[in-house]
């Protein structure tokens, strides 16, 4: 039989879960990669489509290549944790804007022992970079940024719009803000033949490339689509040899 304080905890738990807070926030925890991951409202959920972009990265990078990897707005350091468990000897960069994200973060690279083999930032996309002497030398940016236009915010699911940061989520009008951000700041840390690979929304892959296509020093590489079908990861590489 269970105590009546377990009965109140159970019926607290369902509480929120009937209030529709994410059961990943009520549990304080997800899964990503095969690795058990700490979350919090401080950070964006790690969903399974992100997992194209450690896979995409697994795919370019060897397992013994001494690569120079870099995750921009890293949120829960999923992206940085996995690829650094995948490829131990790759040298991880991994940043943030919020300091409460790079503390969840920190903790989840501790957890898996990885956080001795990845340097935290703080900041706005790749401007932490200025001064840690990387200018044509990183060999992948990856990224999931904000790709959620503002006027598509009030029809997300209660679980997104009412608990989860939205500056994880909303880049701006259009959606593709920081995806052209990004392109616009990688070119000079690129090497050639370097390569940025971003996630993008349903419906975005056609401004991507057109972005791609008026910024110099880029080729569109690949668009990898996630198990619906659906466009999910841009590869763009920097030209070069």
């Amino acid at each position: 039989l269970l105590s009546d304080t377990d009965v109140l905890a159970a019926r607290e738990l369902v509480g929120r879960r009937v209030s529709r807070e994410p059961l990943q926030y009520i549990l304080g925890t997800q899964e990503f990669c095969g690795l058990e991951l700490d979350v919090n409202p401080a950070v964006f959920i790690p969903r399974p489509e992100t997992e194209l972009l450690v896979e995409s990265v697994a795919q370019l990078i060897s397992v013994k290549r001494q690569a120079t990897i870099v995750d921009v707005c890293t949120g829960s350091g999923c992206l940085a944790v996995a690829i650094a468990w995948l490829r131990p000897y790759a040298r991880v960069f991994a940043i943030d804007l919020s300091n409460a994200s790079l503390d969840v973060a920190r903790q989840n690279a501790a957890r898996h022992a990885v956080g001795e083999r990845i340097t935290w930032l703080e900041g706005d996309l790749l401007g932490p970079l200025g001064g840690q002497q990387l200018e044509g030398r990183i060999d992948v940016i990856v990224s999931n940024p904000p790709y959620i236009a503002e006027p598509d915010w009030e029809t997300l699911q209660p679980e997104v719009r009412l608990f989860e940061p939205r500056g994880a989520l909303v880049a701006g009008p259009q959606g593709t803000e920081m995806h052209e951000r990004l392109l616009d700041e990688a070119g000079q840390y690129l090497s050639p033949g370097g390569v940025l690979i971003m996630e993008i929304g349903a419906g975005q892959a056609h401004e991507v490339r057109r972005i791609v296509d008026q910024i110099s020093g880029y080729r569109f590489h690949q668009l990898v689509y996630d198990a619906a079908g659906l466009e999910r990861v841009a590869i763009v590489e920097r030209a070069g040899t």
